[in-house]
């Protein structure tokens, strides 16, 4: 029976920032997300899946460690002037998919993140493990990047290995405040940032694949 190797697995993921250093060292990764084209397309070592994360089955793989992103705009203290207008039946929608992405995470039996920017999930979930600004971690790119801010908080288990700060000046402030209305508005504050991904991954990885292993 041919061995496989442990996969990476990143939910409610449409940009997979956060698994590009895994991929870079040879990891297969799939990310999941209901904005993906439906059903699982893969490109190389890279698996996209589109499907509505509550009604979605993980292979049965080993797992190497776990990502999950569920959507925050109905969960951020950022968007709380809106919360009385949206009521109860926003929150009731959204904190089944945080449910969702922690039960599988801790279904891998592998370390595993959670990550919602500041707001209700301390009410209705539990207190942050961490919290942390993209500026934290821009010293592990190369050149050095993501010169900003945006409190970002971090719910961990099963090991995962809170990496080592690098930071940079935060010269270009809450530049993700300070975006104008558009379609894509939503997408690009949630992007991952590049030196956190980078950073998780060198104090995560156990190993990495060389091309034919």
């Amino acid at each position: 029976m041919m061995h496989l190797e442990p996969i990476v697995l990143s939910l409610c993921d449409h940009s997979g920032v956060m698994v590009q250093p895994w991929l870079d060292a040879g990891h297969e990764c799939w990310i999941v997300d209901s904005k993906h084209p439906h059903g699982e397309h893969r490109d190389g070592n890279l698996v996209r899946v589109g499907t509505d994360i509550l009604k979605w089955l993980p292979p049965r793989r080993d797992y190497a460690i776990a990502f999950a992103f569920p959507p925050c705009t109905d969960l951020a203290n950022s968007g709380a002037r809106w919360f009385k207008d949206k009521g109860v039946d926003a929150l009731a929608e959204a904190l089944p998919v945080v449910v969702r992405c922690r039960t599988i995470c801790e279904w891998t039996e592998s370390p595993w993140l959670v990550e919602n920017p500041v707001g209700q999930l301390s009410t209705y979930w539990r207190k942050p493990d961490f919290a942390c600004d993209p500026c934290d971690y821009g010293g592990y790119l190369n050149p050095p990047g993501d010169h900003y801010t945006k409190r970002t908080c971090l719910w961990l288990g099963n090991r995962f290995k809170l990496p080592w700060k690098r930071p940079v000046p935060a010269r270009e402030g809450s530049k993700m405040h300070l975006l104008p209305p558009s379609d894509d508005r939503a997408a690009i504050r949630s992007l991952t940032p590049a030196g956190f991904a980078q950073a998780v991954f060198e104090a995560n990885a156990t190993h990495t694949l060389m091309e034919g292993d």
